[in-house]
């Protein structure tokens, strides 16, 4: 006969630590982006040489600079 206990690990205990554990991993990953979006956003770029952008180029990023 197996132990069937509603608030062992597999029961609603361990629903409990799941979400918490999901629910701390939501929370960081969250204040982590604002913090990331916070700095980024005063992070301001420059064009360099803007009459040699061509449309359909891979050397486009190096006329990006940034202003800081």
């Amino acid at each position: 006969m197996e132990n069937r206990s509603i608030f062992g690990l597999h029961g609603i205990a361990g629903m409990l630590i799941a979400t918490v554990l999901l629910l701390s991993i939501l929370a960081f990953l969250t204040i982590k982006a604002l913090d990331v979006q916070q700095a980024n956003a005063t992070n301001f770029y420059k064009i360099d040489n803007e009459k040699e952008i061509k449309m359909f180029s891979t050397e486009n990023g190096a006329h990006r600079v940034s202003a800081n």
